[in-house]
């Protein structure tokens, strides 16, 4: 039976190397991807999905707190923020759609 060693130096020297290439790719790309999402956020949820996604994701309330706060049941709560997402997953989506055409071209 054949022992396989992960202390390979040379294996790691590589990868340091490589992810260091790659990071400056990389960098663009997730340059665009917050300006696409920070668009988004702007322009393509409503107000109210906005609202609950601050409470939610920025300032780490539940859903039954952001539900007490704003008057509404925790269900609607629970329901646009789903909406929410799903508006943001869609315009992310087609802009990551317009990035690989444009890498391809």
């Amino acid at each position: 039976m054949r022992t396989v060693s992960y202390d390979n130096t040379f294996g790691m020297v590589d990868l340091a190397v490589y992810t260091e290439l790659m990071a400056q790719d990389n960098k663009d790309q997730i340059n665009r991807l917050k300006r696409n999402l920070t668009h988004a956020l702007r322009q393509d949820i409503t107000q109210r999905q906005r609202e609950y996604m601050m409470l939610y994701y920025g300032k780490s309330m539940s859903m039954e707190a952001i539900a007490q706060q704003c008057g509404v049941n925790k269900s609607t709560v629970s329901r646009t923020l789903k909406r929410g997402r799903q508006r943001l997953y869609r315009c992310l989506r087609y802009g990551a759609a317009n990035l690989l055409e444009q890498a391809n071209s």
